[in-house]
């Protein structure tokens, strides 16, 4: 499966307006819940298995430590044209295998169409109203545990 606007992004993936754009979804999304999102990006996938690196990610960022274990990567090998989400087990024990596989239908419907920046938004707004339904926002005990920008590799 081919996605054809990867391979004329340059090499920083996304344009300065592309990445604000994505960093404000993570924003209004996390603002309705206490669960974390991160988005990872690299041109290639280092495993044959992209489930495998982003498993590596989630942990080489520690968001494992979050206080509810509610944080939600989001890995993408833009070259390689391979993605993958990792949830941690505090949200994925309450939605299920097959709400990641809905997740992961609909964003590559978006990719497929060539809506690359819109399918991470319209992912990033999709978990989290699924963070928001099982870890709403508590204004007097939520912080945001881990930084709202986009990780790139190589």
């Amino acid at each position: 499966m081919g996605f054809s606007l990867f391979k004329s992004k340059s090499p920083g993936f996304l344009t300065p307006a592309e990445k604000e754009q994505v960093v404000e979804a993570i924003r209004n999304a996390e603002s309705r819940t206490s669960g974390e999102i991160r988005i990872y990006m690299e041109s290639h996938c280092k495993y044959v298995d992209p489930v495998e690196r982003a498993s590596e990610i989630f942990f080489q960022l520690k968001m494992e430590q979050t206080v509810e274990r509610n944080a939600v990567l989001l890995y993408i090998a833009v070259k390689d044209h391979q993605l993958a989400i990792y949830g941690d087990e505090g949200i994925y024990t309450k939605t299920g295998v097959q709400y990641w596989r809905e997740l992961v239908s609909h964003i590559l419907q978006e990719f497929n169409q060539e809506h690359f920046v819109e399918g991470i938004c319209q992912y990033v707004y999709e978990i989290g109203e699924g963070l928001h339904s099982y870890f709403p926002y508590d204004r007097a005990s939520d912080h945001n545990e881990l930084p709202d920008d986009i990780v790139f590799g190589k």
